[in-house]
């Protein structure tokens, strides 16, 4: 009798829940919040980057393609939002990226010669095109797409050092065109929104090594940031 009196209110309790989401006589929150030409806000998140290597095809046959090792990393930042109309917004949403990435040459023995630790602290600036849904109660699902920049504040782009002296240089400057989307969630005090984005660089960021026939970057034509965003936004 217990186990069915808790799967009655489990019931109830769901259905209670989907009553209030879809119902149209549900007391919408923050009724006027997107009838604001300008809003602002904060986000935090998380992020996984990695690289996409294109190899010189004279090196294909050899066991020369590098291994990745990417880790989750920490995202910060603000928000502003022009409102367009009532479907369209552009969002600039700036922020500091937190990330590391491991690379592992496989044509080493030693670790100081197959390991290469990628530690980037990136600013990274997107221009976005938000295009939502009619809201449904107190969501609004949408899709998000634009360009970025990122200004990578761990660069060693300008150190003399390279890969002989244990130093993997990459490129100060990325520029990306980004894809994602969400759902805003419209809360009694403040508006919630969870979103996931993928980012895709356009150019090459390695600064290979001086010796051309170099062992780490000989091989390498080119080295392109991919990586996923997961932000939480407060607005």
């Amino acid at each position: 009798m217990k186990k069915l009196l808790i799967v009655l209110a489990v019931l109830l309790f769901a259905e209670s829940a989907q009553a209030q989401l879809f119902s149209k006589e549900r007391l919408a929150n923050l009724e006027n919040f997107d009838k604001r030409f300008l809003t602002w806000g904060y986000f935090l998140g998380f992020n996984s980057y990695d690289f996409k290597f294109e190899y010189d095809n004279q090196f294909t046959d050899q066991n020369t393609d590098i291994l990745m090792e990417g880790q989750a990393g920490f995202n910060v930042g603000l928000i502003g939002d022009m409102r367009v109309n009532r479907y369209v917004n552009l969002r600039l949403e700036p922020g500091l990226y937190y990330t590391q990435r491991n690379l592992i040459f496989p044509n080493f023995e030693e670790e100081k010669d197959y390991l290469r630790e990628v530690k980037s602290t990136y600013i990274h600036v997107p221009l976005l095109v938000k295009i939502s849904t009619k809201r449904l109660n107190n969501i609004k699902p949408f899709i998000v797409g634009g360009i970025s920049t990122s200004l990578n504040l761990s660069s060693n782009e300008d150190n003399p050092e390279d890969n002989f002296e244990g130093q993997f240089r990459t490129t100060k400057t990325t520029s990306y065109y980004e894809l994602g989307f969400g759902v805003d969630l419209y809360l009694y005090f403040f508006k919630f929104t969870p979103s996931i984005r993928g980012v895709f660089a356009f150019g090459n960021e390695l600064v290979p090594d001086d010796d051309p026939n170099s062992p780490w970057t000989g091989n390498i034509t080119s080295m392109a940031t991919r990586g996923i965003f997961v932000n939480f936004t407060f607005q």
